[in-house]
């Protein structure tokens, strides 16, 4: 259930659950921060974030006046006036994908600010404000916390970025948050009502179309037993996986295939993998935390209602049922889909001093199970909104890869609108 970035990710984000996990930087995209876990709320708010740089007293760098130049003007504040957001450069005004940009943001306090509060900033989609990268940093690199800033000094904070490919306008959101919630901004129209402050617009860019996958329908199902052998799949299209955030050649090949009959969807996954590994053992571990292999189904294509499935190289299952994007958590997990998979590890599982050749998954997936399913069975020629997944660790729980059928173009798996087709042939 992750967010990721690019081929390389670097620290972590918040799960759903508060703790930090898998979220990530992408460094192929020369992102500077990111997000990148499955289950991951992201919208839960900043918590858990790490330790903050240590500040140094008297190193805040200050400025006179505001800078000529504003791409955005704001006037929001926040501890009663205190603290005023004047607004932001982007740099470069219009940017395009692949852009290096450069976000200056200006601050003034006028009196003092309440100490011991962490800057936050998300980068959101422009319409939603759903997030889809966590920028998270102190001011200034540590150097200018909340509370020691010169009265009447226009305070700036540079941060930079990898302008995504993204169907759609983007936002910066921001604001200041402690370990008992969101500094609350005065104005309350200059907020979303969760404490985040409406920031600068990044220009709407065209994605490439979505692909489409055609699942031929069998009539002799394959034998669940973690081998990709029966004829089922021979039949079936094989397609290799890219990188979820550029669509580029991942490092490591995954090849997924899909089929189906009037009553299940089969799933196969062929991964190589020179180090087979896994801890999680039991049914909805959060195994998207380690190495698996995922595949969402939105079957109304409604951008809502969708339903998740892992399998990890222990044949640990992950299943959940989601209402919304990136609904409750523990409400999703509820759900049991009735899944059963099967393993075929191809070397020797979690024993890193050797040389492993990799692991093949298959998925036996009742269709009646899943959410909102428009006719069971499907019929010819229905089409169905779907991604298909695998997180690769090149380092046990670092420098992990992301791969996709549908490339997302931001750090988030459940990206609903980079979903691609299904197709029932």
């Amino acid at each position: 259930m992750p967010n990721l970035i690019g081929e390389t990710f670097l620290p972590t984000f918040t799960a759903r659950d508060g703790s930090v996990r898998r979220m990530r930087w992408l460094t192929q995209m020369g992102l500077v921060a990111a997000v990148l876990s499955g289950c991951r709320d992201e919208q839960a708010g900043p918590k858990n974030r790490g330790t903050p740089h240590a500040s140094a007293q008297g190193a805040v760098q200050t400025l006179d006046g505001v800078p000529v130049g504003l791409t955005f003007r704001s006037g929001t504040t926040w501890g009663g006036g205190a603290i005023t957001y004047l607004g932001s450069k982007v740099e470069p005004a219009a940017p395009s994908p692949g852009d290096q940009i450069t976000l200056r943001h200006y601050f003034v306090a006028t009196k003092q600010a309440p100490p011991g509060y962490h800057f936050f900033m998300h980068l959101v989609d422009g319409q939603t404000n759903e997030m889809l990268s966590n920028l998270d940093h102190e001011i200034q690199n540590g150097a200018a916390p909340l509370g020691t800033w010169p009265l009447g000094k226009v305070v700036e904070d540079a941060h930079q970025l990898q302008m995504p490919q993204y169907a759609g306008t983007l936002g910066i959101m921001m604001g200041f948050w402690n370990d008992q919630g969101r500094l609350t901004p005065d104005q309350p129209k200059a907020h979303d009502g969760i404490g985040r402050v409406f920031g600068p617009k990044l220009g709407a860019q065209s994605a490439p179309a979505l692909p489409e996958y055609k699942a031929p329908k069998t009539s002799k199902p394959p034998k669940i037993d973690g081998k990709l052998d029966d004829a089922a799949w021979k039949d079936a299209p094989e397609v290799t996986l890219t990188t979820s955030y550029d669509g580029k050649e991942a490092r490591r090949k995954t090849r997924m295939r899909l089929t189906y009959d009037d009553a299940f969807i089969y799933v196969g996954f062929d991964c190589d993998d020179p180090d087979v590994w896994g801890s999680m053992l039991k049914k909805d571990d959060p195994i998207y935390n380690e190495e698996v292999v995922e595949v969402f189904f939105d079957a109304d294509s409604d951008g809502a209602t969708y339903n998740e499935l892992q399998v990890s190289p222990h044949n640990t299952n992950f299943d959940a049922s989601f209402v919304a994007r990136r609904s409750d958590l523990a409400a999703a997990m509820k759900w049991e889909s009735g899944m059963t998979s099967a393993v075929d590890i191809r070397g020797t599982l979690d024993k890193s001093d050797d040389v492993d050749q990799g692991w093949s998954a298959e998925m036996k997936i009742p269709i009646e199970n899943l959410n909102k399913v428009p006719h069971v069975p499907p019929k010819k020629g229905e089409k169905w909104r779907f991604n298909a997944y695998r997180l690769e660790h090149f380092v046990h729980s670092q420098n992990i890869e992301g791969q996709s059928f549908s490339p997302l173009f931001v750090g988030d798996f459940h990206a609903l609108p980079r979903f691609g087709w299904l197709v029932f042939e």
